[in-house]
């Protein structure tokens, strides 16, 4: 099987949410994800306060979220890095911000005897962070039916152009409306916040 075809497949398995082809999306680009937010981590300051592996699964998560309610239109690797890389550094600026915008004095913070972060869970795999189907489930209960029917189609592989001529709209007007639910929902499911609680 080829590059192309195989990661076709994955991306149309990831939509339809096969967790086996989540963890392998994870399993192959989670390295690289975890890289970008430690290279832009670099007051040591921070790092005591925020980890890449946080970061990441919070990209993980919105990305699955967005991905199986066909948000995403990618068609090769390098696209999708991008667009993982570009989430990453999204989450992470907002987690500065955030640090900043409440007037803490990170700089001042102390770390116990035990600094957490520097051990991974023993258990913890891939396909725990990838897992997705409880997350999709209370996502679509925020959804509306309408908002569902696009998610449904566009989860059958079918392009913004058949959509919108199956439902007598235009391509933008329907890409639009969902990504403005999933925007929705995102906030909701405070996705596209990572929290330290």
């Amino acid at each position: 099987m080829s590059e192309p075809t195989s990661f076709e497949d994955l991306i149309r398995r990831v939509r339809a949410g096969d967790q086996d082809a989540a963890t392998d999306l994870v399993k192959r680009y989670e390295p690289a994800i975890r890289r970008a937010v430690r290279f832009r981590l670099s007051d040591t300051r921070l790092v005591r306060l925020l980890d890449s592996m946080d970061i990441c699964q919070s990209v993980f998560a919105s990305f699955f979220v967005r991905t199986a309610a066909g948000q995403f239109d990618i068609e090769n690797p390098e696209q999708l890095m991008k667009l993982l890389v570009a989430m990453a550094r999204n989450k992470l600026s907002k987690q500065v911000h955030g640090q900043q915008a409440q007037r803490r004095d990170y700089r001042r913070v102390q770390t116990g005897e035990i600094d957490e972060g520097q051990f991974a869970a023993a258990d913890a795999t891939p396909s725990q962070y990838a897992a997705g189907n409880e997350l999709l489930r209370e996502a679509e209960k925020l959804m509306t039916p309408e908002e569902l029917q696009l998610r449904e189609l566009r989860k059958e592989g079918l392009d913004w152009s058949a959509i919108a001529q199956q439902l007598g709209s235009t391509p933008e007007a329907l890409r639009k409306k969902l990504t403005r639910a999933l925007d929705r929902v995102a906030t909701e499911l405070q996705l596209d916040d990572y929290t330290d609680e």
